[in-house]
């Protein structure tokens, strides 16, 4: 049983921020109705790495019932419709407008549904200039300035996963949540609006405000802290490299000791305290990486937890993918199953069993028979 069980999800939805929400929603046990094009959600055509089927696909839409319809055309607008009637939340993330000029206003449906939680998705949101610009997750993740703060100080970067899109969706979840409890209350649904900036702009806040309190934006440092040294990766002389975070003066004068093996480098000038450190960056990493260039990875990392320092490997995805602390379920595809890594929530009733990838248009006929 799901803390979901019995709730009807509709999702008019594609690509990411979406589908994000509506499978987990789906994981917890609501039955998600994705309603998709003839062709599928575009997000289906990504890549074909999981048994001829995308990444993007499989992890974002497990559990869920695909149902082919178009909403311009008068039938399956009215079986959607009469989806609607029976729902509890109904999202989409089409283009601005476009759920409206169907007939599938959210103000319109919970005035003819007044228990009905709508969630519209866009990606910048209302009222102004940039409402109606088509918005992918790189798109804002340059506008939003997370580019700007993220790479090497030789140019900005791209995080290297849909950021943006991911940010949106789990803001998504937890309103639909929220909503759902507020309505076990007062009997009535609610309208929810998020858009991928938004999502993104909560998770800059650091940045904004120590901008605006600083007239400086913070540097980008690659694998390093900008206001923190140590902090960044250093390279082992058998070719790894290893990220290594001080925190305080405790967990550096601790490091000195049981790592550098040298307890008095504290007391020297450019090296006493972060402050210092920071503004001798350069020699106090060189010193550093001196050290790192004479050990093994498996060396680097005994001196490390011997002085109890925060450290991690810097692993490639081959690495990550034999990682111990990786866990992972197996979701069915259409091509065979797939071993994804497991929703992070660990439920204390036991491991949830998740839902199968459909084909499109899977549920279509008995979906069509059973709302007929």
């Amino acid at each position: 049983m799901g803390a979901l069980d019995g709730l009807l999800v509709v999702a008019l939805e594609q690509a990411v921020a979406a589908p994000y929400c509506s499978c987990k929603l789906a994981d917890a046990g609501a039955r998600v109705i994705k309603i998709e094009r003839a062709e599928g959600d575009f997000a289906r055509g990504y890549d074909a790495s999981v048994h001829g089927l995308s990444s993007y696909f499989v992890w974002l839409n497990r559990g869920k019932q695909s149902l082919v319809a178009d909403i311009k055309q008068p039938e399956d607008s009215a079986l959607i419709h009469r989806l609607l009637a029976q729902a509890d939340v109904f999202i989409q993330n089409l283009a601005p407008n476009a759920a409206a000029r169907a007939g599938f206003g959210s103000e319109a449906l919970r005035e003819r549904h007044p228990r009905l939680i709508t969630v519209d998705i866009s990606g910048y949101g209302e009222g102004h200039d940039y409402a109606d610009m088509k918005a992918y997750d790189l798109l804002v993740q340059a506008e939003s300035g997370l580019a700007s703060i993220t790479g090497h100080p030789a140019g900005p970067g791209r995080v290297g996963v849909s950021a943006c899109d991911i940010a949106c969706g789990m803001a998504a979840h937890a309103g639909v949540l929220e909503a759902l409890i507020e309505r076990g209350i007062s009997g009535r649904g609610k309208g929810l609006k998020v858009s991928l900036f938004d999502g993104m702009a909560d998770w800059m806040n650091v940045p904004l405000l120590y901008f605006e309190g600083t007239g400086k934006a913070p540097k980008r440092v690659g694998l390093a802290h900008p206001s923190i040294a140590p902090y960044g990766a250093f390279d082992t002389k058998d070719g790894s490299a290893v990220l290594l975070a001080i925190q305080n003066e405790r967990e550096w004068t601790s490091f000195c000791t049981h790592f550098l093996l040298e307890p008095d480098l504290p007391t020297r000038p450019g090296f006493e305290n972060n402050t210092a450190r920071v503004t001798n960056r350069p020699a106090v990493d060189g010193h550093i990486a001196t050290v790192f260039a004479t050990l093994t990875r498996e060396e680097a990392g005994g001196r490390l937890r011997a002085g109890k320092t925060a450290f991690g490997y810097v692993n490639d995805l081959a690495a990550f993918s034999q990682h111990p602390a990786l866990r992972r379920v197996a979701v069915q595809t259409p091509g065979g199953p797939a071993m994804i890594a497991a929703p992070p929530v660990i439920d204390s009733a036991g491991p949830r069993q998740l839902g199968p990838v459909p084909a499109i248009g899977e549920q279509s006929a008995a979906i069509r028979t059973e709302f007929a």
